[in-house]
């Protein structure tokens, strides 16, 4: 089971990281230069807990934060 929100699947996304050297030339520098690109991942805040199905029954599941803060599930 992957760390996925069963209410929003607000799930993890891929991004890029750049580094950078050099003054800005609004400063007086010769410009920002890209040195190095990486690969990075940007992971939601998701809380495995217990909580109460629609039928009544209890089951561990991955939430959000904001969904629980929202209150679109209830806690077991």
């Amino acid at each position: 089971m992957s760390k996925v929100c069963i209410i929003c699947e607000k799930h993890m996304s891929m991004g890029g990281h750049i580094a950078r050297r050099g003054m800005a030339r609004i400063k007086g520098g010769a410009g920002r230069k890209i040195t190095g690109r990486s690969k990075r991942t940007f992971k939601p805040n998701i809380q495995k807990l217990r909580i109460v199905t629609g039928n009544g029954t209890v089951r561990a599941s991955y939430v959000c934060t904001k969904c629980l803060k929202a209150g679109k599930v209830k806690k077991a």
